[in-house]
């Protein structure tokens, strides 16, 4: 069992579970695992399989749990998935870390199609992976013989489709193909398309246009491709304006909340926590506000002080009950909060809800 991890300050290397400190209970092993750096805030995970050379065996991993010990972050996924995805199959499964209060990416779908002359005759004596890289980091090494789609065989073209999960990567960058083989051939590619399956556009287009020769004896090929152009971007673009215009048109129509918090004045009332509020009105109810930026104070929700926050959402009407909490996030951070008073200028309106806990 193998492990990546992605995080705001880059990746890990391979992290491999086989020398780890391991502590064993029924149906469940855990690891303790020394990163050598800070990778910030962890994003995506990937776990699979090292290699599946002389090997049929199969893992099954059922549920994920991951803890910083230092921080008490806790991140927990049930997996439920059998690796690798078929015999000789895709030996990975990438899946993104979820922190509260924050948007996680989501796993996605692509569609790889490859264009070329002779490599579906050559395929049983081939190894060939790719590593497809965006803005959000990459793929990993992905076999790509072992489930072909959509494979099409004329005289002198080919095409086939390779469909793979992965945690959505962004804007695609560049591709990144490894070659090695059993015996001496000759390889001729022309071009990848890449595109995510639930859409039409962009359509990602990497030219190749290259003949490869393989040799048995030596290590294996690698060709790192750029994005070449992309088919769709007008149209993108088009989109991206219209839901721009789209956003300003709203954000005429917002209103604006000014919204007070009295911390208590006891012993240990305060908070370094991140703090959220959602408001519920007779007309609708906002989207979920950190309340970070306040207007008094740096360090906010401290002992016996009122904090000033503003915000901007949709007219909800007369209000009629707040949800407000933290992420219990660093040390000691329970909160003694005392009331929060809201101001509806637009309506000349202010609401006092007390909460004295």
């Amino acid at each position: 069992l193998v492990m990546v991890f992605y995080g705001s300050n880059g990746k890990s290397n391979l992290v491999s579970m086989e020398n780890k400190v391991e502590h064993q209970a029924k149906n469940q092993i855990t690891y303790d695992i020394h990163l050598p750096s800070d990778l910030g805030t962890l994003y995506k995970v990937r776990l699979g399989l090292q290699s599946l050379e002389n090997s049929i065996s199969q893992l099954s991993p059922c549920y994920f749990k991951m803890q910083n010990t230092s921080t008490l972050d806790t991140f927990r996924l049930t997996i439920n998935k059998t690796l690798p995805l078929s015999f000789n199959g895709d030996r990975w499964v990438e899946f993104p870390v979820e922190w509260p209060l924050k948007e996680a990416l989501s796993v996605v779908t692509y569609h790889l199609t490859v264009f070329s002359r002779n490599i579906l005759s050559e395929r049983n004596l081939l190894h060939m992976t790719v590593c497809i890289y965006g803005t959000h980091g990459d793929t990993g090494d992905r076999s790509l013989l072992w489930s072909l789609q959509n494979v099409q065989q004329g005289e002198d073209n080919e095409s086939f489709l390779v469909i793979m999960d992965a945690v959505e990567l962004g804007e695609l960058e560049k591709v990144v193909l490894l070659f090695s083989s059993k015996t001496d051939c000759k390889l001729d590619i022309k071009k990848l398309h890449l595109k995510e399956a639930a859409k039409e556009h962009p359509i990602y287009v990497f030219e190749v246009n290259e003949a490869l020769f393989v040799d048995e004896n030596k290590a294996e090929i690698k060709r790192e491709i750029p994005v070449t152009f992309i088919i769709g971007e007008d149209k993108q673009k088009n989109d991206r304006d219209n839901n721009l215009h789209k956003d300003r048109s709203q954000a005429k129509n917002l209103t604006e909340y000014t919204i007070k918090v009295y911390t208590g004045d006891k012993r240990g009332a305060g908070t370094d926590a991140n703090v959220h509020i959602i408001l519920f009105g007779n007309e609708d109810k906002s989207e979920v506000f950190q309340l970070s930026q306040s207007l008094e104070h740096q360090d906010p929700f401290e002992r016996g002080k009122v904090d000033t926050f503003k915000i901007k959402t949709k007219n909800l009407g007369n209000i009629h009950s707040i949800e407000i909490g933290h992420d219990g996030k660093g040390f000691a951070s329970g909160w003694f909060l005392e009331k929060v008073e809201i101001t509806d200028a637009s309506r000349n309106s202010v609401y006092c809800f007390n909460c004295n806990r």
